[in-house]
């Protein structure tokens, strides 16, 4: 008897999950988060069936006079004016059940201009790795995001 869950679990590891045989996504890591800088925080949402996200708040969100902060170092110029609060950062990631992540997705740096191939997966309960490089992923540089948790309003 004291064998037969140790067999099961065994057995259940050579198949792989039910999610894995089925390819049904976990829910998605919605929600809030913040980079492991503390400067920004991310909302990552639904954009039909991939996870895409977007700058929600910043540590300085305004410049040395006081106006919000723009994307100054995108690459086309067209794009140098528009602020950096809202601006999509995340887009077209898909669940991968094989490697149990989200990836296949672009991840833009508001910092440097530059966007990368990029995926998301769990890194713990309230914990994203998400992961930027360019060609393979071993080759690029993992960043570790926690769940905001929200706030309760103040009794005043």
């Amino acid at each position: 008897m004291k064998y037969i869950l140790p067999l099961l679990l065994f057995i259940a590891g050579l198949f792989g999950s039910a999610r894995a045989q089925t390819g049904a996504p976990p829910a998605m890591p919605l929600g809030v988060w913040a980079d492991d800088t503390g400067d920004s925080h991310i909302e990552l949402y639904r954009c039909g069936e991939e996870l895409c996200g977007r700058l929600v708040w910043l540590r300085q969100p305004t410049d040395a006079n006081g106006k919000p902060r723009l994307d100054e170092h995108h690459p086309e110029d067209s794009q140098k004016t528009r602020p950096l609060l809202n601006l999509t950062v995340l887009e077209h990631l898909t669940y991968n059940p094989g490697n149990d992540r989200w990836e296949d997705g672009k991840i833009y740096d508001p910092e440097n201009g530059r966007t990368y191939s990029c995926y998301v997966a769990a890194a713990g309960k309230d914990r994203l790795e998400v992961k930027g490089y360019i060609g393979f992923s071993m080759m690029g540089k993992s960043h570790y995001w926690q769940r905001v948790k929200p706030q309760k309003p103040s009794a005043e």
